[in-house]
């Protein structure tokens, strides 16, 4: 299948089922991914484990993913793209079976290894289809539709999944999302047609010489450089979030679950906008604005003390809605960044690069902040002064970025 033809910006009938079950596989391993954070709870005294080594079990997974994504990089291109994504997500519901059935911590801490070894190169694969078969001129509004997955998860799938724990045990909601997800895995089987025009300009390199390649271009290094900084702001506030929320802005457990909802509802409305936006005005004009916007409201939201749940929805809204923006219109220029013959493997070491700067970004966090014997997070204003930085730097790579691509648009007129 080829690229949107520039004119018509209109989608066909098999590029929307395309954006819908890459945005339904996206939605299933976020799920699988998130939902373990709110399982601790259960987790700690049915395995009788420490709170280390249940962050253990989480950070295993990101780690896992990360390092998968390197080893896969350079078979990215070699293959056909939806032979590729069938055999990692086979793998990753595999995994999600394991974790289904752990009858202990040991087995747990492997299950989420081989979900992560799998479930890490999806989402590389995914943005690399993307690419292959939808212009520049309209990835903002594909790249806002598969976004959704993760304000669809937060506010459809957490809730379903602890619903389900709380009913059984806390086994359940890997149980739905291995059925719900060999679903998704059987309609990809019937109808997504096979992604190989890459094939056809691919050079004699092997494997290994592909990722070498890949990885040493200093105009993808850039790209790399761009997407840790992206991921270490990401990933800093977002371990604490509800800590914080709880002990330091005075939220009971029972408004918590009200905040995600709303905030989840706007994103899932603001997503498909902002990536049509991004399309219409300019992607990095876009991010521009979601990330002064992030910035204000984390400067705002990090200091607060007792603070009205309404407005900590407020300012939850407008700092989701600038990190959405940041979120759509970077994916979409990140993906006009490699030449069409390298995208599965600039991708999978892209999404490598941001799942090992995810999980330092979180262990740096933890080392700025910490828990007072009241209960309180402290050096919270420090931690979104970091953020703040990476943030407003993350301008000027992206700046580049774009500047980037316009030249290479420009040389192939």
């Amino acid at each position: 299948m080829s690229e949107l033809p520039l004119p018509d910006r209109q989608f066909t009938g098999y590029q929307i089922f395309v954006i819908a079950i890459l945005s339904i596989l996206q939605f299933t391993i976020i799920l699988d991914f998130m939902v373990l954070s709110p399982l601790g709870a259960m987790l700690l005294p049915k395995l009788k484990i420490t709170t280390a080594q249940f962050g253990l079990v989480v950070s295993a997974y990101a780690f896992s993913a990360g390092g998968a994504g390197l080893l896969a990089a350079g078979f990215a291109d070699k293959f056909d793209r939806k032979k590729l994504l069938l055999f990692f997500y086979t793998g990753f519901l595999l995994g999600t079976v394991l974790c289904a059935l752990a009858p202990s911590y040991e087995f747990l801490l492997f299950a989420r290894i081989v979900t992560g070894i799998f479930g890490g190169v999806i989402g590389s694969v995914s943005f690399a289809i993307i690419s292959d078969l939808f212009a520049f001129e309209v990835r903002g509004r594909v790249m806002g539709f598969v976004q959704m997955a993760f304000a669809a998860s937060q506010i459809l799938g957490l809730p379903i999944g602890l619903m389900l724990a709380n009913a059984f045990d806390w086994h359940a909601p890997f149980w739905m999302i291995a059925i719900f997800g060999a679903a998704v895995g059987v309609l990809m089987v019937v109808y997504l047609r096979p992604v190989t025009d890459h094939l056809k300009i691919q050079t004699e390199r092997n494997a290994l010489q592909h990722l070498v390649k890949t990885f040493s271009v200093p105009d993808y290094v850039k790209g790399y450089l761009s997407t840790a900084l992206l991921a270490t702001g990401g990933f800093m506030l977002m371990p604490f979030g509800s800590a914080f929320s709880t002990n330091n802005l005075g939220l009971t457990l029972e408004q918590l679950p009200i905040v995600y909802l709303i905030v989840g509802i706007f994103s899932i409305a603001t997503g498909p906008l902002i990536g049509s936006l991004s399309d219409r005005v300019g992607k990095f004009r876009v991010f521009l604005y979601g990330t002064l916007v992030g910035c204000i409201t984390v400067a705002i939201y990090t200091p607060l003390g007792i603070t009205p749940v309404w407005l900590v929805i407020v300012i939850s809204v407008i700092m989701f809605a600038g990190i959405t923006a940041r979120m759509i219109s970077s994916s979409a220029l990140m993906s006009a960044v490699p030449a069409a013959r390298d995208r599965g493997a600039f991708m999978a070491i892209n999404s490598s690069i941001q799942q090992i700067s995810g999980g330092i970004a979180s262990g740096v966090a933890g080392l700025i902040v910490f828990q007072a014997p009241d209960g309180k997070i402290e050096r919270y204003p420090l931690l979104g002064g970091v953020v703040i930085v990476t943030m407003i730097i993350t301008i000027f790579s992206m700046y580049w970025i774009d500047r980037h691509i316009q030249k290479t648009a420009a040389a192939k007129k």
